[in-house]
C-alpha cells in the first residue's frame, strides 16, 4: 500500500486543462511571464492540507511553476496518473 500524503511533503502534480487556462489568464492579468504550460506537464507541489479518510488521498497543494508565477493553488486533488492528480516523485 502506498504511503499516505502528509502536510509539508513534496509530490508531483500533473497540470489539467483548467489549470493551464488559469495560469495563462493570471499571467495576462498580472504581466508575469513563465515557461509554456500544457495539460499533463508535471511540477513539484507542497502538500498543505490532507483530507483524512478521503478516497484517493485528496489534499490541497501549492504547485511550483517554472517561471515568475506565484504557486498555483490546487485544491482537493487526488492521487493518480492523469492530469489534475498528484503522485509521489520517482526514486532515483
Amino acid at each position: 500500500m502506498p504511503q499516505p500524503p502528509s502536510t509539508g511533503r513534496i509530490v508531483m502534480y500533473r497540470l489539467s486543462e483548467e489549470d493551464t487556462r488559469a495560469i495563462t489568464h493570471q499571467r495576462a492579468q498580472s504581466g508575469v511571464s513563465g515557461n509554456f504550460v500544457e495539460a499533463g506537464q508535471q511540477y513539484p507541489a507542497v502538500v498543505v492540507r490532507v483530507w483524512p479518510g478521503s478516497p484517493d488521498d485528496a489534499c490541497n497543494l501549492r504547485v511550483l511553476l517554472d517561471g515568475q508565477d506565484p504557486p498555483l493553488w490546487a485544491t482537493s486533488r487526488h492521487s493518480g496518473d492523469k492530469p489534475g492528480t498528484w503522485s509521489w516523485p520517482e526514486r532515483v
